[in-house]
């Protein structure tokens, strides 16, 4: 499952990529809002954390304006390796080396386009594991 959450500046990012999971055929469930009406971004962040807990297989997308207090937010998890990423390459390193779970994207900051590419090479890339099982081991705390 890829659980979506957003606050109110990133309705609109969510949205494309909602259809692209539709388009994909991809199983989803959003769990952000759908307007523009405040809200406070840890509150959403808890709201995926939790469901990601519940779904240890599952992945998870937050879109704030920049991501960054999204990241941050998600990170107080121990469950929890969250990455912002700008373009493709650091979502590819954060999946291969740091075996991320939830991945945030700022809506400000980059396009739709790049946001789909980031999203694809979240989920279709794997963890390496070796030299990178131990090192994330310590980041949730098993070591």
């Amino acid at each position: 499952m890829l659980f979506f959450a957003n606050d109110h500046a990133g309705v609109k990012l969510k949205n494309v990529l909602l259809q692209y999971c539709l388009d994909n055929h991809i199983e989803h469930s959003d769990l952000g809002v759908s307007s523009d009406s405040k809200v406070d971004y840890p509150d959403v962040a808890d709201l995926l954390c939790k469901e990601i807990s519940l779904e240890k297989e599952s992945k998870g997308i937050l879109i704030c304006g920049s991501g960054i207090g999204m990241s941050i937010a998600a990170n107080r998890y121990g469950h929890i390796r969250a990455a912002l990423c700008l373009n493709p390459y650091m979502s590819i390193l954060s999946r291969k080396h740091n075996d991320a779970n939830v991945l945030c994207l700022g809506e400000r900051l980059i396009g739709n386009e790049i946001a789909i590419a980031i999203v694809e090479s979240f989920l279709y890339t794997d963890f390496e594991g070796d030299r990178h099982i131990q090192r994330v081991a310590k980041l949730s705390g098993n070591i």
